[in-house]
């Protein structure tokens, strides 16, 4: 079969309606899953800190398992597995009006609480970056742990978190793909229904996978200005000028007045 190019550039340039509602679908469970993984890491990593092993054992196991099973696995066994054992059912609800079917919120828990074991290492990492010394700082203004996190450690830890954050991103757009064995209809699951109509088969893969490549690449471009714009606050100033050291700044001021 030859390549029909006038398939390619139509659903290229002039996507149909599965196609608008799969990209939709793509982008929402994507930032919604992150949304929740990050949550869920910064939960992670916290608890991670203390020392009471009824706090931080949980946490590493779930980490350990997390992480070290397949998120296909993760996926089927959340919506089906559970459901078929009978202990838990995604059933569709209704919010803010719409209806929020079973599947996509099984997708979204999934990769959510997949993307929460690797966020709770990207973060704890990022909370161990900061220096010791400003832990003692706040401490001796009577700051308590939280409030020390708040205000002194996650804003410091967070210029090392976004650089893996946004790599993180780009990869939970892809994992989409793989909620599409529970009947999702995000991007590839659009695409498989159009070619069972079509038979253009080369043609509607290559259109998804530019797609996927414009997402991808146009949050590295997003992530490079996010990363671009915390780094300038590391920057070590210029050192003012050796007049300004030896008279200061409001003295100047006032020999260049007169």
């Amino acid at each position: 079969m030859n390549f029909n190019w006038d398939v390619f550039w139509q659903y290229l340039l002039q996507p149909s309606g599965v196609y608008l509602t799969g990209l939709w679908l793509t982008c929402l469970i994507s930032v919604l899953a992150m949304l929740l993984g990050c949550a869920l890491g910064l939960a992670a990593a916290l608890l991670r800190l203390s020392k009471n092993p009824l706090l931080h054992l949980p946490v590493r196991f779930y980490v350990w398992l997390m992480r070290g099973t397949p998120l296909l696995v993760q996926i089927v066994f959340l919506y089906t597995a559970l459901a078929a054992g009978g202990i838990f059912r995604f059933e569709d609800i209704e919010l803010f009006g719409l209806i929020v079917p079973g599947n996509i919120q099984a997708a979204i828990i999934a990769l959510g609480l997949n993307e929460g074991a690797y966020m709770a290492e990207i973060i704890r990492a990022g909370i161990g970056a900061v220096d010791k010394g400003q832990y003692e700082a706040g401490r001796s203004l009577g700051m308590g742990f939280a409030k020390l996190m708040r205000r002194i450690v996650l804003p410091q830890a967070f210029r090392v978190i976004v650089p893996p954050l946004g790599n993180e991103f780009n990869v939970m757009l892809k994992n989409t793909t793989l909620v599409s064995v529970i009947g999702v209809q995000e991007l590839l699951l659009s695409t498989q229904m159009i070619t069972s109509a079509t038979f253009r088969v080369f043609e509607l893969y290559l259109v998804v996978a530019l797609y996927f490549l414009t997402l991808t690449t146009l949050w590295g471009f997003f992530q490079r200005w996010l990363e671009t714009r915390f780094s300038q606050s590391d920057r070590p100033s210029a050192p003012p000028p050796a007049a300004s050291r030896m008279f200061g700044r409001s003295t100047l001021k006032l020999l260049r007045g007169r």
